[in-house]
C-alpha cells in the first residue's frame, strides 16, 4: 500500500509538472522554459539527478533507468514527455537538443516496449489529456 501511495503521489507530481510546462509553452509562449520544466519533472519522476540522466546518450538512458529501478509504470510518460520536450526545443530553435531528446525518448520507448510513434510533432501531442491520462492509466493498472 505504501508503494502504491508513493507511486500515485509521484505520478500526480509528474502530471502537475507536465501541465505547468504545457501552460508555460502556450500562455507564456516560452518553449525553452517549458522544455526545461519538463526535463526537471522527468528527473524528479525517475528519482534520479535529471541533469545526469538527460546528459546520457540515447543508447545508455534506458539501461540506466532499468538498473536504477525506475518503475515501468511511468516509463511511457517519461518517453512521451521527452518527445514533448523535443518538440518544445525545436520550437525554441535548439535543433541538436531536440534531436537528442527525441532519440532518448525513442530509446526508452523501445527498451520498455512502448509505442510512441503517434508523437512526431507538437501538433500530434494531445496536450490537454496527456498528464491526466498518466495518472488515470496508472490507477487503472493498479486495480
Amino acid at each position: 500500500m505504501l508503494t502504491q501511495d508513493y507511486l500515485v503521489r509521484m505520478l500526480v507530481d509528474f502530471a502537475a509538472g507536465i501541465m505547468r510546462a504545457m501552460q508555460r509553452r502556450t500562455e507564456d509562449r516560452d518553449p525553452k522554459g517549458a522544455a526545461e520544466m519538463l526535463e526537471t519533472a522527468i528527473g524528479e519522476s525517475v528519482d534520479m539527478d535529471g541533469d545526469m540522466l538527460l546528459s546520457l546518450a540515447p543508447e545508455s538512458i534506458a539501461s540506466i533507468m532499468q538498473i536504477s529501478g525506475t518503475d515501468p509504470a511511468i516509463t511511457e510518460y517519461v518517453a512521451r514527455s521527452l518527445m514533448l520536450a523535443a518538440s518544445y526545443r525545436e520550437d525554441a530553435g535548439e535543433t541538436d537538443m531536440a534531436k537528442l531528446r527525441a532519440d532518448q525518448a525513442r530509446a526508452i520507448a523501445a527498451a520498455y516496449g512502448h509505442d510512441i510513434s503517434d508523437m512526431t510533432s507538437a501538433e500530434d501531442i494531445p496536450e490537454a489529456d496527456f498528464a491526466d491520462a498518466a495518472v488515470k492509466d496508472f490507477l487503472a493498472d493498479e486495480e
